[in-house]
């Protein structure tokens, strides 16, 4: 009897951030599960689960803002009620091209470190997480032992207070979002351990130009020569795909990936490689 019960516990699959990455890592691991949808906005969570509801999946979508941890705690008891959370994708943020240094640390960071803590409580045995980091992450130079030990274990509430943060260490967006994304990486090593006492995993991705809107509004913004550049010199000779991502999401988060946790998995067509090692590499 036992067992039969356990046999009709609905896993669920909470994907945050409704945009084209999050979609293609939801729908190769989403199959007969339920799919919670969030997003800061509503109309875009309701584009996405239309777009995956006629794919033959099980959506439903709720609001979510990440910086705040009364909404990510309301999107847990959302999921919870449902079933079983066997697997949560990160995908929410924002670039430097759309917010300031503040706005970027406070979703990009806060926000990563908070749903990590809170979706960790709640984990399944079994369960796994997947982390959007990015290639920016990996342009940071080196920090050093303890400041990289700052960003992936203060607690959550106290980060944004640490001195490497304040604005007069982070003077531009794009260096907040590297430290953001930096801090992602460091955050996701350190949370693997906590999950792991749930037996659960957690990984990041850091993937490089990825054709999204998000994408497009760097290509299209003050840096959009740069990042045309970083396409035309990097090895693969072109920007990646949302379904590129997918893959690897699927792979992170599947029994293929059982025995990876607390890594963070580069993906940009050789751009990081070219940066430091080529033709990328700063004058």
């Amino acid at each position: 009897m036992e067992k039969r019960k356990l046999e009709n516990i609905t896993n669920v699959i909470v994907v945050i951030g409704a945009g084209s990455i999050g979609q293609a890592i939801a729908r190769r691991v989403s199959v007969g599960k339920q799919v919670v949808l969030a997003d800061l906005r509503q109309e875009n969570a309701d584009m996405a689960a239309k777009i995956l509801s006629d794919a033959g999946f099980k959506v439903s979508t709720t609001k979510v803002d990440v910086s705040s941890r009364a909404s990510v705690q309301a999107l847990v008891k959302t999921a919870t009620v449902l079933g079983e959370i066997s697997g949560v994708i990160h995908a929410a943020g924002v670039s430097p091209t759309q917010a300031s240094p503040e706005t970027i640390l406070k979703v990009d960071l806060y926000g990563t470190a908070l749903v990590l803590e809170e979706f960790g409580n709640v984990i399944a045995r079994g369960g796994s997480g997947v982390v959007i980091a990015s290639q920016s992450g990996h342009r940071l130079p080196p920090l050093s032992v303890e400041q990289n030990a700052l960003l992936a274990t203060t607690p959550v509430e106290e980060l944004l207070n640490l001195p490497m943060l304040q604005p007069d260490q982070v003077k531009d967006s794009l260096h907040a979002y590297q430290l953001s994304k930096r801090g992602n990486s460091l955050r996701v090593m350190a949370e693997a351990v906590r999950w792991g006492k749930r037996g659960a995993r957690v990984n990041a991705i850091s993937p490089g130009i990825i054709i999204t809107p998000l994408a497009n509004d760097e290509l299209n913004g003050p840096r959009g020569a740069g990042y045309r550049r970083m396409i035309d010199i990097c090895a693969a000779g072109r920007a990646g795909t949302p379904d590129e991502v997918g893959t690897v999401g699927a792979l992170l988060m599947g029994s293929d990936g059982a025995f990876i946790t607390g890594s963070d998995l580069l993906m940009d067509g050789g751009v990081t490689a070219a940066y430091w090692f080529g033709e990328l590499a700063p004058k």
